[in-house]
């Protein structure tokens, strides 16, 4: 069942929620993840604060007939008001060039064309009433997306909501694109974004330096709700770290889960050359002179040489049309001369 099949997703997506809530982050989107100064990452490239719409705005043909990632199939008869319970779905709308037409956000979508619309959602905590009070016509929802109570009651209401299976890797940003497209009655201009999305992807992947290949562990941190974790095969990250041409340190070390509480002992083992985070998280602890706190970070060779690669929550593993950015971001702070120190 999709409760059983999302429990571990839903646990992190629910600190993440509560954390956010404890630092104050809730409902702006100067506060939110990943709604600071673009600019803010420690070195090399940046992530636009914006989504690039395609050129040419495509007109929905309706209705449609599509299959959700839960098992069901979902008619779409009007997308006229639309609400996507994550951020990432929120970039895919509006890159496509449909975003005059979402009518709310979660508290991720802190690009600059979302930041106005209402919060709705916090991460694992979607309210069906507010949802529901915007009246929308289309509802899209990750599979991680809960309490599955609420998509329930949204869905009981008559309002469509279409699963979109969650982001693990750099393979899911053209399935995802396109599911929402199809959805949205779009195929054309799905297939069109994913071209560039995967082009752009292929450009800077292209321009990764050869030679060495650094060991990266990511590691998730809330300071403020003391959550410290370490990711491991199933983090989501994997791909995007080999894609910047360096090892996931936590998966080589044989961490099977997608994260594991950190302790010295797993980060030793782990030995990364460098550190990757999010950038409120490590805004969390203190900034670097804080992480290199964190028991065993110090010991390690990014702690000693404190390279760390830090890129915006809102986009980090959204694997969507701004991947391409993050990936540039990730290779100019891991391999640039100035490195992240």
């Amino acid at each position: 069942m999709r409760r059983l099949r999302n429990r571990l997703a839903g646990a992190l997506l629910s600190v993440l929620a509560l954390s956010l809530t404890a630092t104050g982050c809730g409902g702006s989107s100067e506060a939110a993840p990943g709604g600071g100064d673009p600019t803010s990452s420690p070195a090399g490239a940046s992530v636009a604060n914006r989504v690039e719409p395609l050129a040419r705005k495509p007109e929905p043909r309706l209705p449609v007939t599509v299959p959700s990632a839960d098992g069901e199939r979902v008619t779409v008869r009007a997308a006229e008001r639309i609400v996507p319970l994550s951020g990432s779905l929120s970039e895919i709308v509006f890159t496509l060039g449909l975003g005059d037409r979402v009518v709310a956000r979660d508290v991720t979508a802190t690009f600059e064309q979302a930041a106005k619309l209402p919060v709705v959602t916090r991460g694992h905590d979607v309210s069906a009433e507010s949802v529901l009070s915007l009246r929308p016509d289309l509802v899209l929802a990750e599979t991680t997306s809960g309490p599955e109570e609420a998509v329930d009651q949204i869905r009981a209401a008559g309002v469509p909501v279409l699963f979109v299976e969650a982001a693990k890797g750099l393979d899911d940003v053209g399935p995802r694109i396109e599911a929402v497209a199809d959805a949205l009655g779009v195929p054309a201009a799905g297939k069109e974004l994913t071209r560039r999305s995967e082009q752009r992807i292929e450009a800077v992947r292209g321009d990764v330096p050869h030679g060495e290949e650094p060991r990266v562990a990511f590691l998730y941190l809330r300071g403020s709700a003391s959550v410290y974790l370490i990711g491991g095969k199933d983090s989501g990250a994997g791909s995007l770290i080999e894609a910047a041409g360096a090892v996931d340190a936590g998966a080589a070390s044989g961490l099977d889960k997608d994260f594991t509480a950190i302790t010295s002992e797993a980060l030793v083992k782990a030995a990364p050359d460098a550190i990757l985070v999010m950038s409120k998280g490590l805004e969390s602890v203190g900034g670097v002179d804080g992480l290199v706190k964190i028991p065993g970070v110090a010991q390690t060779p990014a702690g000693m040489d404190r390279r760390i690669v830090s890129v915006e929550d809102g986009v980090l593993l959204n694997y969507g049309p701004r991947t391409d950015q993050v990936l540039k971001s990730v290779v100019a702070q891991l391999h640039g001369e100035d490195g992240a120190k």
